[in-house]
């Protein structure tokens, strides 16, 4: 497989037990939990808190065995993601708090469900058959993950899915008008661990009105443990041949650019941090929309990420034209996460499978647009696995 650095992996089987057992031991969970079985697999379900005008939130723990996840119905986030590395000691590998109240009170999207426009529409405008809509500029000049209460910022339902592998699915149904979108949204996010250890997460969408919708998840990892410092020896490949350069406001300027001899060149693994000094920018890093050398919609991989040190890998597969590659550019040490660890520059990156920024501006990107009778599906899976370790 294109990116692969060739090293044997780890036998996850041997060290499944292991790895699963000490973290449910560490996170062992409330008197109030329930727990339900999708056949095989348990599903653990305990309340989480209450949002500050009283709605109750829950949160989910699903284990295969190796991986362990945990997602809550406010904005449908993965607030843990926990494996094991080549040793089978695990870690939890995405950022976020201990608590409810560390999300309420404002956080750079942490393992949010965004929407339903993730990443930017320049100036909030766009013109859907003739009409002009206007959005929250709440990334000023432009519009951002939704707006000011984007799908991050609302209390979900949620249901096991019963089966063979542990899954739930969170609904929601944006009104027409919410946030100046257009049409009644009907939203379904459904979160499935693998039995080849991915965390695969489904969309599905319907309008009654035509709407522009693109759905993605905003985990920022770090495949050290989070909070355990940055991410610039991290290895990544991205099978991207090309990108979406950016305005000073990284809103696209509609051109489609070669990445090949630019700082933008991920299609061999490469640190992240061999060339981010010459990005540029303010504060500088990557945050960029990469075009994805699969375009049909069918599920592909799009990117390996390797930590060297735990010998973890992270692929990512999507059915998404774009993907945009994150390197934590405003973490400033001032967010204090789990276990009160400051989570500063660089110390996370993320891979937010997608449709082009700015596309509803930009005829001729892959159309975001949802009519009645059609539903938005799209597929992304965050494949966890071991190898040895660099020397």
């Amino acid at each position: 497989m294109s990116g692969t650095s060739g090293r044997h992996a780890a036998p996850l089987s041997v060290i499944s037990t292991s790895a699963a057992l000490l973290f449910l031991a560490g996170c062992a969970m409330s008197g109030n939990q329930e727990s339900t079985t999708g056949a095989m697999h348990p599903v653990q379900k305990e309340p989480f808190g209450k949002t500050k005008d009283g709605a109750e939130v829950e949160i989910y723990t699903l284990t295969n065995g190796t991986i362990t996840a945990k997602v809550m119905t406010y904005g449908a986030i993965l607030t843990h993601l926990v494996a094991p590395d080549s040793k089978g000691a695990p870690a939890d590998v995405v950022l976020g708090f201990d608590n409810l109240d560390g999300y309420l009170a404002g956080h750079p999207y942490f393992g949010a469900t965004t929407g339903r426009y993730a990443n930017r529409i320049a100036k909030g405008k766009f013109t859907l058959e003739g009409k002009e809509y206007t959005l929250a500029t709440n990334n000023a000049p432009n519009h951002l993950h939704g707006g000011n209460i984007g799908l991050d910022k609302r209390v979900w339902k949620a249901a096991v899915v019963p089966g063979q592998d542990p899954s739930v699915r969170f609904t929601y149904r944006s009104p027409d008008g919410e946030e100046g979108y257009p049409g009644n949204l009907d939203i379904e996010v459904t979160y499935t661990l693998t039995r080849d250890n991915g965390i695969q997460i489904d969309y599905a969408a319907t309008t009654d009105k035509p709407t522009p919708v693109n759905l993605t998840n905003h985990s920022y990892f770090n495949l050290a443990g989070a909070g355990s410092g940055d991410i610039l020896g991290h290895e990544l490949f991205l099978a991207a041949d090309q990108y979406t350069p950016v305005d000073a406001t990284s809103i696209p300027t509609g051109e489609i650019r070669a990445v090949q001899g630019t700082v933008m060149d991920f299609t061999k693994p490469t640190p992240i941090g061999e060339r981010i000094a010459r990005v540029g920018g303010d504060p500088g890093g990557y945050d960029h929309n990469y075009v994805l050398r699969n375009q049909d919609g069918s599920l592909a991989l799009a990117a390996r990420v390797r930590e060297p040190r735990s010998g973890r890998v992270l692929e990512v597969h999507t059915t998404e034209p774009g993907i945009q590659l994150y390197t934590g550019n405003y973490l400033d040490g001032t967010l204090r996460g789990k276990g009160e660890k400051p989570y500063a520059k660089h110390h996370a990156f993320c891979l937010e499978t997608q449709h082009y920024p700015d596309s509803v501006n930009h005829p001729s990107f892959p159309s975001t647009i949802v009519r009645p009778g059609k539903t938005y599906r799209s597929k992304t899976i965050y494949k966890l696995t071991a190898e040895s370790p660099s020397p």
